[in-house]
C-alpha cells in the first residue's frame, strides 16, 4: 500500500514523485517511457520574462514562479544526488535578422517594458540592446541582425539529464521507480483504490497522479472526466560544431517561432516546430526537417558546415486552452492531474510537480485556474 502512484516519468511526473518523497510520502512511479516523450526532445528554453507569449496574465504569473523556482530545486538536487542536473544560467538574444521582423521586435521591447512596469520583470539591467556586431561576437555564426536585445537573467535545462536527477534524489528519500504499463486506476465508490498494469500487477494507493503527457487521456473515461489534452509533434535537430565551443554561446530566438539552444558539448539544438493533429505519430517528417534547418540558416548561416547528429521528436501535451492541467479530479477522490503544458512542459514542469505533490499531501490547490473542472 503506497501513500501515492504516479503514472509517468516525465520531467513532470519525476517532480511530483521527487517532491512526494522528499516530504516522506511511500511513492512509487511507474513509467512506460513511451517513445515520442515530450521531456527527451524540449530544447530546455527558462525564459519567461521573454516569452512571446501574450494571451494570459495567468500563464505568465505561473511561469515566472516556476523560472524562480528552478534555482532553488537545483541546489538541492546538487545537494541530494551525484551527478550532474543539466540545469545553468545563460544569456539570451532576441534577434530581427530580417527588415520584417522589426515590426515584432519592437512589439516585444514595449511588451516588455509593460512588464517590467507590472511585475518587475524582467529585472531592470538584464536587457541590452546590441549592434549586429556585438551579436556576432556573442553567437559568431549570426546573420547580421537588424535588432537584437540581449537578455542575462536566462537559463536552460537539459529535461533528460533534469529528470534523471529528480529521480536519483527522489530514491535518496525512499522513492520506487518500475518500468511498466499501467492500463487502469482503480476506484471504488467514489475513491481511488490503485492501479493495474499491461503484465496483471496490482499496486494500491490512496493517491494517483496521472502525470502521462499527451497520452494522460487514455484514462480518462474508465475515471469519468474529460482530460482535452492531445499531441503536438515537436521536431528538433541537434547540430554538431565540430572543434567549435559553443558552451558560452547564447540562446537565440528569432520572430518566425524557432530557437537555437546552445550545450557543452559543441551542440546545437535548433527547432522546432509546432505541430498540431499529428496524432501519436513520433516520426521525423521531411518537410517538417526542411522547415528548421531553413528556418536556422536564415537566422545563423554560420551553422551550414554543422553536421546533423539527431532529429529528437517529441509529443507535447498540448491542453485545449494552452494552460497546464493541474490538480485533484472531481469524480474520484484522491486522483490529481499533472498534464497539458504543451510547449513549455521544461520550463513550468518542476514547479507544476511541486503543486501537484502538495495538493496530495493535503495543501489547497494554489492555482485552481488549472484545475480540470474549468473545461466543464
Amino acid at each position: 500500500m503506497y501513500d501515492a502512484i504516479v503514472v509517468g516519468g516525465g520531467i513532470v511526473g519525476a517532480s511530483v514523485a521527487y517532491h512526494l518523497a522528499r516530504e516522506d510520502a511511500d511513492t512509487l512511479l511507474i513509467d512506460r517511457h513511451d517513445e515520442g516523450r515530450a521531456t527527451d526532445a524540449g530544447a530546455g528554453i527558462i525564459s519567461p520574462a521573454t516569452s512571446s507569449r501574450t494571451a494570459s496574465s495567468v500563464w505568465f504569473e505561473f511561469a515566472l514562479n516556476a523560472a524562480a523556482y528552478y534555482p532553488t530545486l537545483n541546489d538541492r538536487l546538487t545537494d541530494e544526488q551525484e551527478g550532474d542536473t543539466g540545469y545553468s544560467s545563460c544569456e539570451l538574444l532576441s534577434v530581427a535578422v530580417d527588415e520584417d521582423e522589426v515590426v515584432d521586435f519592437d512589439a516585444a521591447t514595449e511588451r516588455i517594458e509593460n512588464r517590467q512596469e507590472k511585475y518587475g520583470e524582467p529585472k531592470p539591467g538584464t536587457t541590452t540592446e546590441l549592434s549586429a556586431d556585438e551579436a556576432q561576437e556573442k553567437f559568431p555564426a549570426l546573420a547580421e541582425t537588424e535588432r537584437c536585445r540581449a537578455y542575462s537573467d536566462a537559463a536552460r535545462v537539459d529535461a533528460q539529464t533534469f529528470t534523471a536527477a529528480l529521480l536519483r534524489a527522489g530514491e535518496q528519500h525512499g522513492l520506487t521507480v518500475a518500468e511498466q504499463d499501467v492500463t487502469k486506476v482503480r476506484h471504488e465508490n467514489g475513491s481511488v483504490s490503485g492501479v493495474e498494469t499491461a503484465n496483471g500487477d496490482s499496486y494500491e494507493a490512496s493517491n494517483v497522479v496521472v502525470a502521462g503527457g499527451a497520452w494522460s487521456p487514455r484514462f480518462e473515461e474508465s475515471l469519468g472526466v474529460s482530460i482535452p489534452v492531445e499531441p503536438q509533434r515537436g521536431q528538433i535537430i541537434h547540430l554538431d560544431c565540430h572543434d567549435t565551443d559553443t558552451n558560452d554561446w547564447p540562446i537565440v530566438g528569432a520572430f518566425r517561432g524557432h530557437y537555437m539552444v546552445p550545450w557543452v558539448d559543441n551542440r546545437i539544438a535548433v527547432g522546432a516546430t509546432r505541430e498540431v493533429d499529428s496524432g501519436f505519430e513520433p516520426r521525423t517528417t521531411v518537410g517538417g526537417v526542411n522547415e528548421v534547418l531553413t528556418e536556422a540558416l536564415r537566422v545563423a548561416p554560420g551553422l551550414e558546415d554543422a553536421e546533423i547528429e539527431d532529429v529528437r521528436i517529441g509529443l507535447r501535451p498540448r491542453s485545449a486552452d494552452q494552460l497546464p492541467v493541474l490538480g485533484p479530479i472531481p469524480t474520484v477522490e484522491g486522483v490529481h492531474l499533472a498534464t497539458g503544458h504543451g510547449a513549455t512542459g521544461l520550463q513550468l514542469g518542476p514547479y507544476s510537480g511541486k503543486l501537484v505533490a502538495d495538493t496530495v499531501l493535503g495543501e489547497p490547490m494554489e492555482k485552481e485556474q488549472f484545475n480540470v473542472n474549468r473545461f466543464e
